[in-house]
C-alpha cells in the first residue's frame, strides 16, 4: 500500500475560539504537489453515550440546536474538557444532562464528524444500569428535556428519520448491534 499521508509544511491560525478554531495549513502531498491553503477546523473532542436505565430504557435528550435551527432528539453527551479522560467526560455529561449515574460502561466506537475539514473525534459509549442520583446541572446556555424510550421505540425513531444528529445515529446503531437488536 502506498503512503497517502500529507506533510504539513506550515500552519497559520485564522481564528481561535473556545468552541472552534480555524487554521490554514500549507501541505505537501506524497507526489510533491503543494497545497497552499487547506483549511482545518479544530474542535475539542466529544463524548456521548447510549445510556440504558436499570429498566432497559434508552435515555434521550431534546434540545434546540441554533446552527441548524432545529429542536433535536439526541443521546446525552458533549465536549470533553481539557485534560479530561473521554470516559470521565462522558460520565460527567451524563450526570449533568440527565442526573443519571452508570456503573457498566463500554466504549463502542470512535468516529470523526468530518475528517476532511475537522480534526476532532467522538468517543461513543454504551452505558447500562443507569440510576437517577441527582437533578440536572446544565451549562448556562443549555436547556434540555430528558426522555426515556424503549429499544423498539428508538429503532422506530431511527427508521422514521427522527434523530437528526449523525454522530448520535452512529452511536445508536453501534449500540443496537452490540445489544443484539440489529
Amino acid at each position: 500500500m502506498s503512503d497517502l499521508n500529507w506533510k504539513t509544511c506550515s500552519s497559520e491560525y485564522i481564528h481561535k475560539g473556545p468552541w472552534a478554531t480555524l487554521r490554514s495549513d500549507k501541505c505537501e502531498m506524497p507526489d510533491g504537489r503543494i497545497v497552499e491553503q487547506y483549511y482545518v477546523l479544530e474542535y475539542p473532542n466529544w463524548a456521548n453515550a447510549v445510556a440504558l436505565t436499570a429498566d432497559n430504557k434508552i435515555i434521550m435528550v431534546r434540545q434546540y440546536r441554533h446552527a441548524a435551527n432545529i429542536v433535536s432528539l439526541e443521546i446525552p453527551g458533549g465536549v470533553i474538557e481539557e485534560g479530561e479522560d473521554p470516559e470521565e467526560g462522558m460520565r460527567r455529561e451524563l450526570l449533568e444532562e440527565t442526573g443519571y449515574a452508570f456503573d457498566d460502561i463500554e466504549l463502542i466506537s470512535i468516529v470523526y464528524a468530518n475528517p476532511s475539514t475537522a480534526n476532532n473525534k467522538t468517543f461513543c459509549y454504551l452505558a447500562k444500569g443507569g440510576k437517577k442520583v441527582q437533578d440536572q446541572q446544565l451549562d448556562e446556555h443549555e436547556e434540555l428535556e430528558v426522555l426515556e424510550y424503549t429499544i423498539p421505540e428508538v429503532k422506530q425513531l431511527l427508521a422514521d428519520n427522527k434523530i437528526a444528529q449523525a454522530l448520535h445515529c452512529t452511536g445508536l446503531f453501534y449500540a443496537l448491534m452490540k445489544l443484539g437488536e440489529m
